[in-house]
């Protein structure tokens, strides 16, 4: 089982990475094409390269239309996305000033407390976004641009936060199994 969550957690972190790096050559592109439409625009009007201007407008190049729209629903996917192998990493930032000096058995058993409450924050969102899809799906919403259904992009977020549960709540027996046996099953934060 401790395998299976292991790659299932990574190979939502690797979609979520895919997803990062083609976001960053969408608004790299869109960036530059809007940068050269206006540099083209600016040339046009002057004197001394005004040929070079009109023909940079002739292209047509542009920013690219629905880059907000792309870049608001895949940075939501990638947070989805990169919570499951943070949280079977121990990944999250934690602060324990006041807990370090606890005895091993009473960390234990704290860090299944915080890992239960945890997962059911995490279930919660989940069902949240489930809801949300649901609403999204029975009104035909869909964005100012590329007019694609808003609903997508919760479904894609769902199936992310669907990975996120099964990890937390194999993190939240993994710590409730350590503080009982004492054992270690998965790596400290």
């Amino acid at each position: 089982m401790h395998r299976a969550v292991e790659i299932l957690s990574r190979g939502s972190a690797v979609i979520g990475g895919v997803v990062l790096m083609i976001l960053i050559v969408l608004s790299t592109l869109s960036i530059v094409g809007r940068e050269l439409s206006k540099l083209g625009h600016r040339l046009a009007d002057g004197d001394w390269f005004a040929g070079l201007g009109n023909a940079l407008i002739a292209t047509g190049v542009d920013e690219i239309n629905g880059t907000y729209e792309l870049t608001e629903a895949g940075v939501a996917l990638a947070i989805f996305a990169f919570l499951p192998v943070c949280q079977f990493y121990g990944a999250h930032a934690t602060v324990d000033v006041f807990t370090s000096r606890l005895p091993r058995s009473a960390l234990g058993w704290l860090r299944a407390f915080w890992e239960i409450v945890l997962s059911a924050t995490i279930i919660f969102i989940t069902l949240r976004l489930y809801d949300g899809m649901l609403r999204y799906l029975g009104n035909g919403e869909t964005t100012l641009f590329l007019q694609f259904p808003v609903w997508w992009s919760y479904a894609a977020c769902v199936g992310a936060a669907g990975v996120a549960c099964i990890t937390a709540l194999y993190c939240a027996y993994a710590r409730l199994a350590e503080a009982v046996t004492g054992n270690t099953f998965l790596r400290e934060g």
